[in-house]
């Protein structure tokens, strides 16, 4: 009896043991898969969130370069003869307001003409960077991107480069280099380490600065040797990162370790241990944003919530062999059932906590990037608005001519019915039938001139499509018909060939015309004999219109601030000076260009250029 006492104590021990470890194991195993499947929801969300705020970072200066092509001295210095001081300051003023680290200029050859940093003892002016990757893609492409360590002060940077053309030959290359070091900075406040490598492996972009400009993956001696020649990253030592993947998960997710370094950072998270690695590729470019959630959290909730099932399944074993002992011990089971409790809802309110501080910020970071949207889409409305309100303004203008125009018909008609009336009761009914033959051309010229108010005052979509440029001049003279009789101004058109279709929106084309034609009757108002002659061309691709006047022509202050908005060499009260800002805008909308300069023989001269419509390519 005395041997089976120890016995049986010692099986029950046995059996408790093994029911807390495996209650223990079962418990940290679903606790683990629970935290991964929540990880994996986070990271997921988080890459989503990086990947938003890289493509709006880098999505800021994306049209940057190409609008360098509507600068004249830019054109004028890569034709070899504009002046490289001009544009060194032009560019050195822009770069300070857009916050980039440089803005060049390089010719065709690759040579750097002009450039934001000129003042710098390490200028770009003079190098030779046709090696550039960002080069040979804009020269051959239109356009080009690249991340790189530059050559010179050895700063990292994304380089967006466009091809510069004038009549239809690409004259050099403008290039704008980015810093994403801020955005880099706004990364290093989150919960998890993030990083971006491109499509070496390199890591270009992280929160953890370590890291940056180390690989994913080992580098052969040719990816060596191409990065030695193109210098993409100056000579770096480009060391492995460390990461070692242990296992991989669903939905693309793996269980990585990454090596500690010799010196450990201080940072708000792990840089070393187990982490969950998540990747997804950028659109736009062949780079991979990866973030890597530390596991340490999980690893210690999955340990915490195994202690608490063991510590459960004790309790739950010394409950039942109490019950079956003796019921008296019912107060002190009482105090264990409440600090299990107490611990379950502390744990319950922390997950709360957490949960409920990511979806505020997940709130926020929706509501700005939809107030983005809003203030984008206002844009393009209030610049619809502004084409729209310079029709008016130039219906306004003409509103007197038109008037006179419209009031002698109506006065015709007062007369040739009455007459019509009296014919008719004498009883002639030959020269009443003339009247009213009279009254019925009066009207269709009264609907002519209405319909052509109606005509161009209508809000046209903006689509572009094969448009005849000789009907849009003719109905800009149609509208002008009466400000032209009052000036007593002739209007000698020539085209060279019978159809010229360019391809544009018909109703805003003629807006532009009628301008140009409305500007050159205000410059040549002390004129005794008014003239504008419009002249009309085709090339390959192209389709060219001019409009020239016979006054005194543009002063140089004007030739260099005549597309600024708001800017006018008229009379106070006659205009905005809104006129030829518009009118750039729709052109170029187009796809084309409008300039204007001082004709040799006298007068000013404007010209815009159109793409040529397919219709009239074709043969």
């Amino acid at each position: 009896m005395l041997i089976r006492q120890p016995l049986r104590l010692a099986a029950l021990l046995l059996a408790l043991a093994i029911l807390v470890a495996g209650a223990s194991l079962a418990t940290y195993q679903l606790s683990q898969r629970m935290g991964f499947s929540e990880l994996q929801s986070t990271g997921r969300h988080r890459l989503d969130l990086y990947a938003e705020s890289l493509e709006r970072e880098i999505g800021k200066y994306a049209y940057f370069p190409a609008t360098l092509g509507l600068e004249r001295e830019v054109i004028s210095l890569l034709r070899g003869a504009g002046s490289p001081s001009r544009v060194n300051s032009y560019l050195e003023q822009l770069n300070e307001r857009a916050g980039t680290l440089a803005i060049y200029v390089m010719d065709d050859r690759g040579q750097v003409l002009a450039s934001s940093n000129w003042r710098r003892a390490d200028s770009y002016v003079g190098e030779d960077l046709s090696f550039r990757p960002y080069f040979r893609d804009a020269m051959t492409g239109g356009s080009g991107r690249f991340f790189g360590i530059g050559t010179t002060r050895s700063e990292p940077g994304y380089y967006l480069s466009s091809s510069l053309a004038a009549e239809g030959r690409i004259l050099g290359v403008a290039i704008v280099k980015v810093s994403l070091e801020q955005l880099e900075k706004s990364w290093s406040t989150v919960e998890a380490p993030v990083l971006v490598a491109d499509e070496n492996g390199v890591v270009i972009l992280s929160s953890v600065p370590d890291w940056k400009f180390t690989t994913l993956r080992p580098l052969d001696p040719a990816t060596r040797s191409a990065f030695d020649r193109t210098l993409q990253y100056n000579r770096r030592a480009l060391q492995p990162l460390g990461i070692n993947e242990v296992a991989r998960l669903d939905h693309g997710a793996r269980l990585v370790r990454m090596a500690g370094q010799k010196q450990e950072m201080i940072s708000v998270y792990p840089v070393a241990g187990q982490f969950l690695a998540q990747s997804q590729p950028l659109s736009g470019s062949p780079w991979s944003l990866t973030v890597l959630s530390p596991l340490e959290q999980v690893a210690g909730m999955s340990a915490i919530r195994a202690a608490v099932a063991g510590v459960t399944t004790i309790l739950l074993c010394i409950l039942a062999a109490m019950i079956n002992q003796r019921r008296r011990h019912l107060s002190d089971r009482l105090v264990a059932r409440e600090a299990l409790q107490r611990a379950h809802d502390e744990l319950e309110r922390k997950v709360f906590e957490r949960t409920a501080d990511l979806s505020a910020t997940n709130a926020k970071l929706h509501d700005e990037v939809a107030e983005r949207v809003r203030a984008e889409r206002t844009l393009r409305g209030a610049q619809d608005e502004l084409i729209q309100t310079g029709k008016l303004a130039v219906i306004g203008q003409l509103s007197a001519g038109i008037a006179h125009e419209l009031n002698q018909p109506l006065a015709a008609l007062r007369t040739l019915s009455g007459n019509a009336t009296r014919f008719l009761d004498r009883g002639d009914l030959v020269t009443a039938r003339s009247n009213l033959e009279r009254i019925a051309q009066l009207v269709d010229r009264m609907g002519l001139i209405t319909g052509q108010l109606k005509a161009f005052a209508r809000k046209s979509s903006g689509q572009p499509q094969a448009v005849d440029i000789r009907q849009v001049v003719a109905n800009a003279i149609a509208l002008l018909e009466q400000r032209l009789k009052s000036a007593n101004a002739q209007v000698n058109v020539h085209f060279a060939e019978n159809e010229l279709y360019a391809r544009c929106d018909a109703n805003r084309l003629q807006q532009v015309v009628v301008n140009l034609i409305g500007n050159a009757l205000d410059a040549m108002t002390d004129e005794a004999s008014p003239a504008v002659e419009l002249d009309g061309t085709a090339s390959d691709t192209m389709v060219r219109l001019s409009v020239r006047d016979h006054g005194p022509g543009l002063s140089s202050e004007a030739q260099s601030r005549l597309f600024e908005p708001f800017f006018t060499t008229k009379e106070a009260g006659v205009g905005l000076g809104l006129g030829l800002a518009i009118s750039a805008g729709i052109v170029s909308d187009f796809g084309g260009t409008l300039c204007g300069a001082n004709h040799p023989a006298g007068g000013a001269l404007f010209t815009l250029e159109i793409p040529l419509a397919a219709e009239a390519a074709a043969p």
